[in-house]
């Protein structure tokens, strides 16, 4: 089977996670994966694996999970910690027509056990650290069952033990039916559980599978992204059916990450925008680990262009580019862009792309006031095409409260240029009076301060735009450069400095704005 056979079929039928291992093995089984850690699940099996094994593994653990009593329609919640093997169970738990539940391991306790209320009994599928963390909850209310990974802990079931299970014949979901399920960042709140079809999954691979048919050959691809994310499962299968070899990778530590692309020298990389902030020292280390890259690819948020600038120069590679993809969990991908080497410095980080191909979504500005969206009056951003997301699982009417016709209203506010770029400004949550985007200021001060590791401007006690700064190794700042640098937006107050590892962050490293404005708060009035 071509991998464009495959990918037709996708198109047609829906992509299954369940039967993609076994799909990609079809194409080219011997494509090898290379993991950065081993697999909680089956330790024994190592860091390298071929797709064709990567089926076989899939097989047999959805045999196990059979065992274990999960059945076809029920939910399976996977909560566990970081570790490729989050995907892989899931494929699993989809190829005996189970709907995995993905929640990150960032989550606290309480979170978990309001999402395990939400889902309504759900089996759960995690680990001994994970149960240690939820030893609070009462999962014998709140699950149908407790499957663990390995070893053995009272009233559970562990996988270890399952081993050489009867293998199971594939079930098949239907094409417009919960097939996975992910959850929102949760910057605002409890997460949303937001429930993707076999349809909705397929139907994403469109914009990116005309990206990737544009390179000329295969090249190793690094993958740095939440297991348990929606992106991951796109991610995955893009390359696996373009039989490009995979570097999946949990460890985010510059230097190991620097040893990794070494050992690996992928030519496409794709990560968090955070992580790539974290990552850009790394653009001056003597031994070059970005050289071999042609392609860097971020989605989720707008990333800084001084940090695409430093990666792009980076890279040893004849025409390397930048992908910047804007998105959501609930929409796919929506609009993207290129940026290249001697350009991407001077663009606009507001800008976050221009409207793909046929086929792909459509975009659009609606007016907050009735007056027609413009750069000084922007409007809400709004996506429409049939790879939207089903529905909130349990909350159809906040659901459909978001949307209108066909229409997904994603939260942001911005406007089109006339050339037909977009340009996101702020989250319409996160808009501070007087300030026309927090992004925008927090780009350009980042730009003009290379010792600032973070900068997040969110809203004070009295609704004044506070920026909240971190520095490279905590350093304290200078308070003379940063006046030099924000002397064109008098309407900020003075900065807070905090260490960046106190930051609250979302399962994909974006920082909360609102809980970070209501620690501030919190602080100012225990000082009173």
């Amino acid at each position: 089977m071509k991998g464009s056979v495959a990918y037709q079929s996708i198109q047609k039928r829906g992509l299954h996670i369940g039967l993609l291992p076994a799909m990609a093995a079809a194409v080219n089984g011997a494509t090898p994966i290379t993991l950065d850690h081993d697999l909680d699940v089956l330790p024994e099996e190592g860091r390298h694996l071929t797709v064709s094994r990567l089926a076989e593994l899939v097989d047999d653990l959805a045999a196990r999970l059979w065992a274990a009593g999960v059945r076809p329609d029920e939910h399976i919640v996977l909560h566990k910690k970081a570790n490729a093997d989050v995907w892989v169970l899931a494929c699993a738990a989809s190829r005996i027509g189970a709907v995995p539940v993905m929640l990150s391991p960032s989550l606290d306790a309480a979170t978990v056990g309001a999402l395990l209320e939400r889902v309504d009994r759900p089996n759960l599928l995690t680990d001994e650290h994970k149960l240690d963390a939820l030893a609070e909850l009462e999962l014998a209310e709140l699950t149908r069952r407790v499957i663990i990974v390995s070893g053995e802990r009272p009233r559970t079931v562990s996988l270890g033990t399952l081993a050489g299970s009867p293998r199971v014949k594939p079930v098949v979901r239907p094409i417009d039916e919960a097939a996975v399920i992910t959850h929102t960042s949760g910057t605002t709140g409890l997460p949303k559980l937001v429930v993707h079809t076999p349809r909705t999954q397929g139907i994403r691979l469109k914009p990116q599978w005309r990206l990737l048919s544009l390179m000329r050959k295969r090249e190793n691809v690094a993958i740095h992204i939440p297991f348990v994310h929606s992106r991951n499962v796109a991610a995955m299968a893009l390359a696996l059916l373009k039989e490009m070899p995979v570097l999946l990778m949990n460890e985010s530590d510059p230097d190991t990450v620097a040893e990794l692309f070494l050992e690996n020298r992928p030519g496409l990389v794709e990560a968090l925008p955070n992580s790539l902030m974290a990552w850009e020292g790394l653009a001056d280390d003597p031994r070059r680990p970005f050289a071999s890259v042609k392609y860097f690819s971020s989605t989720f948020d707008a990333i800084h262009p001084g940090t695409m600038s430093r990666l792009l120069k980076s890279s040893e590679r004849r025409g390397a580019l930048f992908f910047q993809i804007y998105g959501q969990s609930e929409v796919g991908p929506a609009v993207g862009r290129a940026y290249f080497r001697n350009s991407a410095h001077k663009t606009n980080g507001r800008c976050v792309g221009w409207q793909m191909p046929v086929g792909s979504a459509k975009v659009r500005v609606v007016s907050r006031d009735g007056k027609r969206p413009t750069e000084q009056n922007p409007g809400r951003i709004e996506v429409s095409w049939p790879g939207l997301a089903k529905t909130y699982f349990a909350e159809q009417e906040r659901y459909d409260s978001n949307r209108n016709g066909d229409w997904w209203g994603t939260g942001d506010v911005g406007y089109f240029t006339r050339f037909g770029c977009l340009h996101m400004l702020d989250r319409e949550v996160d808009m501070i009076p007087g300030v026309r985007s927090s992004l925008e200021i927090e780009d350009l001060v980042l730009s003009k301060l290379p010792e600032l590791s973070e900068l997040v401007v969110v809203h004070g006690a009295n609704s004044e735009a506070v920026p909240v700064i971190c520095t490279h190794g905590d350093q304290p700042l200078d308070l003379d450069r940063w006046r030099s640098a924000v002397a064109g937006f008098p309407q900020l107050a003075d900065p807070v400095q905090i260490p960046e590892a106190e930051l609250p962050r979302t399962g994909t490293l974006k920082v909360q704005r609102l809980a970070l404005a209501d620690r501030l708060k919190d602080q100012l009035e225990d000082r009173a």
